[in-house]
C-alpha cells in the first residue's frame, strides 16, 4: 500500500494575511500555523478605511467563525478537504534567535516559532515559514529553515502577458481595402490559417501586407473581424495603433471591464479620462481613484497637515490629466465649463480609492488609476462591487511597483489580466509607445 503523503506545516507571517485575507484557506490539506505576534499585529491594522484595514477585519471574522479553545492545542479545521489552523504563543526570542538577531521584534518572534517547530519537528522539510518580507525569508533560511513567498495568485512570466493585440499577416490587397469602402466584416474562419496568435473575445488585430494595413477587432464571440476607426474622445485624438484601440475598448458600453496597461507617458490615464468623459451620458458619474502607497511604506499619520494635505501629493497626477484635456479648450468653450460643472456637481469625483467604502457602484464609469499596487483580493473586492450598468477600468503599469509586498507576478493587474482574458465582458490593451516627448520616452527605455 502506498505511504499517505504527510500533510506539511505553513507558518504565516503577518504580512501573507494583509495581502491575502481568504488566504489560510488556500493551503489545501495542509496545516496553517499562526503565531500570536501575527494576531497582535492584525488587531493594529483593524481600525481605519485603508484597504488594508478592510483586510485585516475580514481575517479577524474567518478566523473568530472557526476558533474555539482547541485553536491554541491541536488546531481546528478549516473546512472538508483542508487541514487545521493553529495558534501558537511565542514566549519571547529562542535561544538561537537571540544570539543570531538580538533585537526582540515581530517578525523575529514569528521567526522564533517557525523555528522552535522545526526543531520539534522529524521531518525538517514540512516546516515552512510563508512571508512576502524577501528579508525575513532570508534570515529563516540562514537558520536552516524552508521558506517561501505566497505565491497562490501569482501569475506566470510577464513576458508572455496577455497583451490585447497581435498580427495578421499577408493578407490580401483586396480585401485590406474593403475594410476601408464599406463597413465591411471577416469571418474569423475565413482568415483562421493566417492567425498564428490565440483568439480572444474583443482582441485587436493589426491585418497587414507589404503594402496597407487596417486596424481591426475581433468580436466577442470571436467569429467577427470588423474594422476600428481612429476616433478622438472628448478632443483627445489616438496616435497610435494601441492608443486607437484603447480608446475603442473604453468607449464601448457593452465592454464593462477594461485594462489598459503600458510604461510612463504612453497615456494610460489621459486615455482612460477621456473615455469617460466621451461615454458620460450613458452614466450617472465618473469616479477616478487610485490606491495611496506612502513611501517607505509608511502610515499617512507620518506626514504633516491634516488628510487633504496628506492626500494631494497621490491624486494630484489625476488632477494633472484632467487640466490636459479642459485646456484643450477656451475658458469660454462648452466643454471647458462642462468639466468644471462635472466637478462641482461631484458628477466627476477624484478621490483615493479608500474612500469608495459605503458608495453605491450602480451606473458608474469607475477608473481605477495605478493598479499594479492592489493585490489580487483587492482588484476582485472592486469588481464585485460593481452595480448594474458601471463600468470599470484599471489603469497601470505592471513594471513599476510601489507597494513593498507585490511585484510584476503578483500583483492585482497582471492577475486580473491572466484571468479575464478569455471573457466576453472584458477587454486589454497594452500601450507600447510614449507620447509625451522623445526625452521622456529615452529616460523610460534606458533609466
Amino acid at each position: 500500500m502506498a505511504r499517505t503523503k504527510k500533510p506539511k506545516t505553513f507558518v504565516l507571517d503577518t504580512n501573507v494575511i494583509l495581502h491575502d485575507p481568504t488566504c489560510i484557506t488556500q493551503f489545501k490539506e495542509n496545516n496553517i500555523v499562526i503565531p500570536l505576534t501575527v494576531i497582535e499585529e492584525i488587531d493594529h491594522f483593524k481600525r481605519g478605511s485603508q484597504v488594508i484595514n478592510l483586510n485585516a477585519r475580514e481575517f479577524s471574522r474567518t478566523l473568530d467563525n472557526l476558533t474555539g479553545s482547541a485553536v491554541f492545542n491541536g488546531g481546528v479545521s478549516i473546512g472538508s478537504g483542508k487541514g487545521k489552523v493553529r495558534i501558537v504563543f511565542s514566549k519571547g526570542l529562542s535561544k538561537e534567535i537571540q544570539e543570531s538577531f538580538r533585537e526582540d521584534t515581530p517578525d523575529h518572534r514569528i521567526l522564533s516559532v517557525a523555528y522552535n517547530l522545526f526543531k520539534e519537528s522529524k521531518d525538517k522539510k514540512n516546516i515552512i515559514l510563508v512571508s512576502k518580507d524577501v528579508n525575513l525569508r532570508m534570515k529563516a533560511k540562514a537558520m536552516g529553515l524552508m521558506a517561501e513567498n505566497y505565491t497562490t495568485d501569482r501569475v506566470g512570466s510577464v513576458d508572455h502577458l496577455y497583451t490585447g493585440k497581435a498580427f495578421i499577416e499577408d493578407f490580401d490587397d483586396e480585401s485590406i481595402q474593403k475594410f476601408y469602402k464599406t463597413p465591411f466584416e471577416v469571418e474569423a474562419k475565413k482568415i483562421n490559417k493566417l492567425i498564428k496568435d490565440e483568439l480572444v473575445p474583443n482582441k485587436f488585430f493589426i491585418i497587414r501586407n507589404h503594402n496597407r494595413s487596417v486596424l481591426t477587432k475581433l468580436s466577442s464571440s470571436e467569429d467577427i473581424f470588423s474594422k476600428v476607426d481612429k476616433v478622438p474622445a472628448f478632443g483627445i485624438t489616438p496616435r497610435n495603433a494601441e492608443q486607437t484601440f484603447a480608446i475603442n475598448a473604453l468607449t464601448n458600453d457593452s465592454i464593462p471591464l477594461v485594462t489598459v496597461t503600458g510604461k510612463a507617458g504612453t497615456g494610460k490615464t489621459l486615455l482612460a479620462l477621456a473615455g469617460a468623459l466621451h461615454s458620460r451620458k450613458n452614466y450617472r458619474q465618473i469616479y477616478i481613484a487610485r490606491p495611496v502607497i506612502p513611501l517607505s511604506n509608511k502610515d499617512l499619520g507620518f506626514l504633516p497637515g491634516d488628510i487633504e494635505s496628506k492626500l494631494g501629493p497621490y491624486m494630484q497626477p489625476l488632477w494633472d490629466n484632467l487640466k490636459v484635456i479642459q485646456d484643450q479648450y477656451k475658458e469660454t468653450d462648452k466643454n471647458h465649463v462642462l468639466i468644471n460643472n462635472l466637478i462641482k456637481e461631484e458628477k466627476l469625483v477624484i478621490e483615493p480609492l479608500s474612500y469608495i467604502r459605503g458608495r453605491s457602484l450602480q451606473r458608474i464609469f469607475f477608473i481605477v488609476d495605478e493598479a499594479q499596487n492592489l493585490t489580487p483580493h483587492e482588484v476582485k473586492t472592486i469588481i464585485t462591487r460593481a452595480g448594474e450598468g458601471s463600468k470599470i477600468v484599471f489603469t497601470g503599469d505592471i513594471y513599476q511597483i510601489d507597494h513593498p509586498y507585490l511585484d510584476s507576478q503578483s500583483n492585482g493587474l497582471s492577475y486580473l489580466i491572466d484571468h479575464f482574458k478569455k471573457q466576453k465582458l472584458y477587454a486589454h490593451i497594452n500601450l507600447e509607445k510614449g507620447e509625451r516627448s522623445e526625452l521622456s520616452e529615452l529616460a523610460s527605455n534606458l533609466l
